[in-house]
């Protein structure tokens, strides 16, 4: 008869999240007052926008207030994805800040695609505006969007949902300068046409980056295997393991971008020998869960051929 047999270093699985994947309780803390700061921002672009009868500033106003409703998104997210498991949920609610992160790809795309359309309507009909109120405005949205973006940084490299929030308040720190650049265009110069371009720029680099993180979302949204995972190798090295004549049915995913699970039907007359795979999907391929579901001799389907 087939035995089932469950192998989870929870400890060590735990322990890799932390430091790989985790956003810190203190990141979290400061995106949240970074929604309520931008919110206010974005109030002050919107009224300075009206009274200098710019519309690249209100339209900069509606970007940082897409921004951080994505900073609100992301920490939701994390409050979500840091729930135990329940009866219902029983992989729990890490999948939850894939998610948050696919939600915040839509709106980069979004403001993207505005943007491009804004940019090329300044383009052909350009409009006065007060310039110099445009400037004061946007130096305090910079300084804002900096510390924004540099509170997302430390985790962008590991965090999907993260790495949104650093694009979004990277672009709006970007926006931010194009637009003093083109507040001080219309002082000096009384040029206009600089701010689609802008505008443009910033859309193509927002549209750009959607795309580039698109695939590796919804990979893990897919169930998967992850891309630095060859599942013949896998294989190989199970069938590596002196006892083992078979192995077929294997199934590998990722819970979420850093937590790897296997499943797999292993022929063998030894029981210990559902540890020894445990360690070696362990140390080779950083498998830390594993399910594992013993055959003896003339169960399995498949034959090892190394």
């Amino acid at each position: 008869m087939p035995q089932h047999i469950h192998k989870h270093h929870e400890g060590e699985m735990f322990h890799h999240h932390h430091h790989h994947g985790e956003v810190s309780e203190k990141s979290v803390k400061l995106l949240l007052l970074s929604f309520v700061i931008n919110m206010g921002l974005s109030a002050v672009e919107i009224i300075g926008g009206v009274i200098a009868g710019s519309v690249a500033l209100i339209a900069d106003a509606l970007h940082n207030t897409s921004d951080a409703l994505s900073i609100l998104i992301a920490v939701v997210a994390f409050k979500i994805g840091h729930r135990k498991a329940n009866d219902k949920y029983t992989y729990g609610f890490k999948r939850a800040e894939v998610i948050g992160g696919f939600v915040n790809l839509i709106l980069l795309f979004i403001s993207g695609v505005y943007l491009l359309t804004e940019g090329i309507g300044r383009l052909i009909a350009p409009e006065p505006i007060d310039g110099l109120m445009i400037v004061w405005i946007s130096v305090l949205a910079l300084v804002i969007d900096t510390a924004t973006a540099k509170i997302s940084h430390h985790d962008a490299a590991h965090n999907s949902n993260m790495k949104m929030v650093f694009i979004h308040n990277l672009a709006d720190a970007l926006g931010s300068v194009g637009v003093i650049v083109s507040g001080l265009c219309v002082v000096w110069f009384g040029i206009y046409r600089i701010d689609g371009i802008v505008a443009l720029m910033i859309a193509f680099y927002m549209i750009a980056q959607a795309f580039t993180s698109f695939v590796p979302l919804v990979n893990i949204l897919m169930n998967a295997a992850p891309d630095d995972i060859d599942i013949d190798k896998v294989k190989k090295s199970l069938c590596a393991i002196k006892g083992v004549k078979g192995v077929h049915h294997i199934h590998i995913w990722s819970v979420n971008e850093h937590d790897v699970s296997l499943e797999c039907h292993l022929e063998a007359e030894d029981l210990s020998l559902v540890a020894e795979a445990g360690k070696v999907l362990k140390k080779k391929f950083n498998i830390h869960h594993s399910t594992i579901q013993l055959e003896k001799d003339g169960d399995c389907c498949e034959k090892c051929v190394l």
